[in-house]
């Protein structure tokens, strides 16, 4: 008897983003086999509203209306897979659709957030470039931003801050230039140097032990593509040197999978564009099948 009943969904949304590309994340992915690879239902794919060219004057982020009417469509999507004692395996899609999952997750209680992702996605509107939610998604989860994406059903924040752990973020340079406010100190925060001098093992198994507070009925993953090194994970929109190797990410992840109480996974920012080889969305693939083979084990 499998320990998951996976089923995939797939959330193809560009809303946080000023480019496209990344909305043929979940295609690639089946198509390189992900679904028969983890045993997985296919639970549908979601329709995505139409970007707009230009930043929301209010809010000053880009497709903010769209985003906010679309996340609890996402969280409804999911909310009818958890009712079914499925785990869902959410390929997105840019970083946004993190408001969607924690927002079903909100719904039903208190849960945590293993954030998982090569930049730590807190910029305010008034700092980000382009306006990208994909930037300031973690900020939104957490209740920092406009409150049109901060507080969406009234639920805000979506996730507590002392429930987030972010893992293997490396984006420090950036936070500087463009003055990103910083992580709360109630935010868990595990970037990538302190990840190189614990080593992978011993910081997700830290991050993991404070996401199974009793306090907490489980803790959703957010697994962001531009985690891995550039080396290795190219076909990313925003390229940072450094990350994590295929084997870093496969055991944070069994680690993750191992401890039984998360409760759902997505998959972000790949962009099958920019995988001129294919090799990219392969190690991609590989990895997800092989931790989440396991955990079904």
């Amino acid at each position: 008897m499998s320990a998951y009943s996976y089923a995939i969904l797939e959330a193809p949304s560009t809303l946080g983003l000023a480019t496209e590309g990344v909305e043929r994340l979940p295609e690639q992915l089946l198509e390189l086999g992900l679904a028969d690879r983890i045993n997985a239902r296919h639970a549908g794919r979601l329709a995505v509203p139409p970007r707009q060219p230009t930043r929301d004057t209010e809010t000053g982020v880009l497709n903010a209306e769209a985003i906010a009417s679309w996340s609890p469509k996402l969280a409804d999507a999911m909310e009818t897979l958890l009712d079914a004692g499925e785990f869902p395996v959410v390929l997105g899609g840019d970083c946004t659709i993190l408001l969607g999952s924690m927002l079903a997750l909100k719904r039903r209680g208190r849960y945590g957030l293993l954030f998982i992702d090569g930049n730590a996605d807190f910029f305010q509107p008034e700092a980000e470039p382009n306006g990208e939610g994909a930037s300031m998604d973690l900020a939104f989860a957490t209740g920092h931003g406009p409150t049109l994406l901060t507080d969406i059903e009234g639920r805000g924040p979506l996730v507590r801050l002392e429930d987030v752990v972010a893992l293997a973020y490396r984006d420090h340079k950036d936070q500087e230039e463009f003055r990103s406010q910083p992580l709360p100190k109630e935010l868990k925060a595990l970037d990538l140097p302190v990840v190189r001098e614990m080593g992978i093992e011993a910081a997700t198994r830290e991050a993991v032990d404070h996401l199974l507070r009793p306090e907490l009925e489980g803790f959703f993953i957010h697994l962001d593509a531009d985690c891995l090194d550039d080396a290795i994970m190219p076909a990313v929109d925003f390229r940072v040197p450094g990350g994590l190797s295929w084997g870093e990410l496969e055991m944070a992840l069994r680690i993750a999978m191992g401890s039984g109480k998360a409760v759902g996974l997505e998959v972000t920012i790949y962009n099958p564009r920019l995988d001129e080889d294919g090799s990219a969305g392969h190690g991609l693939s590989e990895v997800l099948a092989a931790a989440l083979e396991h955990a079904a084990r």
